[in-house]
């Protein structure tokens, strides 16, 4: 194939491209006008359809091509804004950029409760936070917003993490003064230890923040992602400084919608049992007994009572499915309180 031969490839591409978005944003146009418009259940609805290009490299860059065309085609008939924790360059923002494409305009805010705040008060429509990493665990501070909250779990993302060691001059033999989040410093301990022994760190809001400190100061250096380094002008002293490779982070994108079923549903719950032998074993057995694959299960203090504990279940299915509403039904009976924090789509 020669030049010729791809560029006429790339007309007939654009051109129908063009045109799928002028169709699509009419009819989003109608969907506005009824009332019935649902970014998610959009992207859910895509999604569900290029699951059969797989996920390969070339059926991940199709879906970003279409998850831009969605998200730009709707902000063009609804305007969309998310907050997230920031600044800018935070792994949050990168979770932000996939899951809503570069157009929704993006509200970073500093800590976890003001990502709620934002969008409870109505002055975002999405808030996107981390909920847990693979190395380190729960972010507890996401999992006690979501006890209080009433906006729902929409969509779900898991971001690849790799860490720079960031710093003005990119030498690390002149680093005295680490600046990090303890989410990622505990990622990168064993690293530190053996590299910079001794170097004091300084725990931040954000990875974003602490190069944006790390910028002004000539002997500090920053844990943060290759996009805050590049924000914020910083050399690479070190990279991919994480202590394992396959470390990933969930997020949750929160909202005060409901999710249709698309049907590579989960659900996630959280409730508090009652004091009695075998109420945890009673508490999952529906699931059991009904055929739900559980896919996670963690405790939390109650901080409202001493020595009692909340629990966070993922399971598959939705939760107006028949057979997710029998046993939440039947959990029900096991517990003090039960609350569904949400449904949506498998996340990759």
């Amino acid at each position: 194939m020669n030049r010729e031969e791809i560029r006429d490839i790339d007309k007939r591409i654009v051109k129908l491209l063009s045109e799928r978005i002028e169709i699509y944003k009419n009819i989003l146009k109608e969907k506005n006008r009824k009332g019935r418009i649902s970014i998610i259940d959009l992207l859910n609805e895509i999604d569900v359809f290029l699951d059969q290009y797989g996920e390969e490299e070339s059926g991940r860059i199709i879906k970003k091509i279409y998850n831009e065309i969605i998200n730009s085609s709707f902000s063009q008939v609804k305007p969309l804004k998310a907050a997230y924790l920031g600044p800018e360059g935070t792994f949050t923002n990168i979770a932000l950029n996939e899951i809503f494409g570069s157009s929704v305009e993006k509200i970073p805010k500093r800590t976890i409760r003001e990502v709620f705040y934002e969008v409870e008060e109505g002055n975002a429509d999405y808030g996107v936070v981390p909920v847990e990493n693979s190395t380190e665990g729960p972010v507890t501070f996401t999992l006690d917003e979501m006890i209080e909250t009433d906006l729902n779990i929409v969509a779900e993302k898991y971001i690849r993490i790799s860490y720079c060691l960031l710093s003005k001059g990119g030498d690390i033999g002149n680093i005295n003064k680490v600046y990090t989040h303890p989410q990622p410093h505990g990622q990168c301990k064993s690293w530190l230890q053996k590299n910079l022994p001794g170097v004091s760190v300084v725990y931040v809001d954000s990875t974003s923040r602490a190069a944006e400190i790390a910028a002004d100061e000539p002997n500090a250096a920053a844990i943060a992602s290759r996009a805050a380094g590049e924000i914020y002008s910083l050399e690479i002293a070190a990279d991919r400084i994480e202590d394992l490779r396959q470390n990933y982070t969930r997020f949750y994108a929160m909202g005060k919608t409901e999710n249709m079923p698309c049907g590579k549903d989960k659900t996630s719950i959280v409730c508090a049992i009652k004091d009695k032998p075998g109420a945890l074993l009673s508490l999952l057995m529906p699931f059991s007994e009904l055929g739900i694959n559980m896919t996670k299960i963690e405790s939390r203090p109650n901080k409202k009572k001493m020595w009692q504990y909340n629990f966070f279940i993922d399971f598959l299915g939705h939760k107006d499915d028949s057979v997710v509403v029998e046993a939440l039904n039947k959990m029900m009976k096991e517990t003090v309180f039960l609350k569904v924090l949400g449904s949506y789509r498998i996340g990759i």
